[in-house]
């Protein structure tokens, strides 16, 4: 399947916290988000607006040192990963994560590279990167669920 891409410009902390709660609505039936990008671009920031728009209540931690923060939305099982402290990509699959990339919760990945090539792909990954003042963004959805989010958000989604 050829990736649907669309890429633009968030000029603050508010427009990345409108686009993932734009995209919360959407993935009430679960998928598996990759949140790429360098250390404060906004990954984080990113995972909290769309998990707090999903219905997420209380204090929305990042993951960095425990590796994963479960949430249950209603029937949605959400998990929020942060890889950043791998240094091997088996230390994903030792950690025993696999059991939690269901197709039916709500899978948030920072830091996935740092799995290599042990994870299956993303139905989207964000790519958030620094400019200017702002950050750039890049979608890239991978599978058909991923594609139908990009064409309810984007109307030029495109393939590359």
């Amino acid at each position: 399947m050829t990736p649907l891409v669309h890429t633009g410009y968030l000029p603050d902390e508010t427009d990345t916290d409108r686009l993932a709660e734009s995209l919360a609505p959407l993935v009430m039936d679960g998928g598996r988000i990759h949140l790429e990008g360098d250390l404060g671009a906004g990954k984080t920031a990113f995972a909290r607006a769309l998990l707090r728009k999903a219905g997420v209540t209380g204090r929305i931690k990042s993951p960095t040192f425990t590796l994963v923060e479960p949430y249950k939305v209603s029937n949605l099982y959400c998990y929020h990963f942060d890889f950043y402290r791998f240094t091997d990509p088996r230390e994903w699959l030792d950690a025993g994560f696999r059991d939690a990339l269901r197709d039916d919760a709500l899978v948030l990945i920072e830091w996935a590279e740092r799995a290599g090539n042990a994870l299956p792909v993303p139905d989207l990954n964000v790519a958030l990167a620094h400019e200017g003042a702002g950050r750039g963004v890049t979608l890239t959805a991978y599978t058909a669920r991923g594609q139908a989010w990009l064409r309810h958000l984007f109307s030029d989604a495109a393939a590359p």
